[in-house]
């Protein structure tokens, strides 16, 4: 797995893998309501390494070795510089799912936002019933810190409940001693 931030010309490569895994994005993620175009994929990657320059915001392609294809998208949103806190998100794509990937991705992120930017806490929300994000939050170490009730609307038009997890900087630290 290479991480590495958007770049001018990702747009086509983005778009197959969004395209290829849309149904499963839409499902969850709320920018996922319509297919993208490839133009407004490569449109979406020129900003995002913009937004990274300027430290707006931190987005990743997740992108598999061996092929060279995305395989995913990972990101620490900046939520409060002063303290530092973020909020992270991702995404896989369908053909690299349930191979270790995202764990290792998210791992990899949360890494970067404890060691780099020295972040106080990182906290993830997902869907209560998006049981693979639920799972993969465990997987990683991250603590459950409740649900909030008939917060979100689903692609379904329901009303859905959201669940809140986070890490702090001591949780993190404390994780990777007990592995070392």
């Amino acid at each position: 797995l290479l991480i590495r931030v958007p770049q001018s010309g990702d747009g086509p490569a983005l778009n197959d893998a969004i395209q290829e895994t849309f149904e499963n994005l839409h499902l969850w993620l709320p920018w996922a309501k319509e297919r993208p175009s490839v133009q407004s994929s490569e449109e979406e990657s020129r900003k995002a390494y913009s937004a990274f320059i300027k430290r707006e915001d931190i987005t990743y392609h997740l992108i598999h070795k061996q092929s060279g294809l995305i395989l995913g998208y990972g990101s620490l949103h900046p939520r409060h510089w002063n303290i530092p806190r973020f909020e992270t998100g991702y995404w896989c794509r369908k053909r690299f799912e349930r191979q270790g990937y995202m764990t290792e991705a998210v791992t990899a992120i949360l890494s970067f936002g404890f060691n780099f930017f020295k972040a106080k806490r990182i906290q993830m929300h997902c869907d209560s019933k998006n049981e693979r994000s639920i799972r993969l939050a465990d997987r990683v170490g991250m603590i459950r810190e409740g649900e909030l009730r008939n917060f979100s609307i689903g692609a379904d038009g329901t009303l859905r409940n959201i669940v809140c997890f986070a890490m702090t900087d001591e949780d993190w630290h404390n994780r990777q001693s007990s592995v070392t």
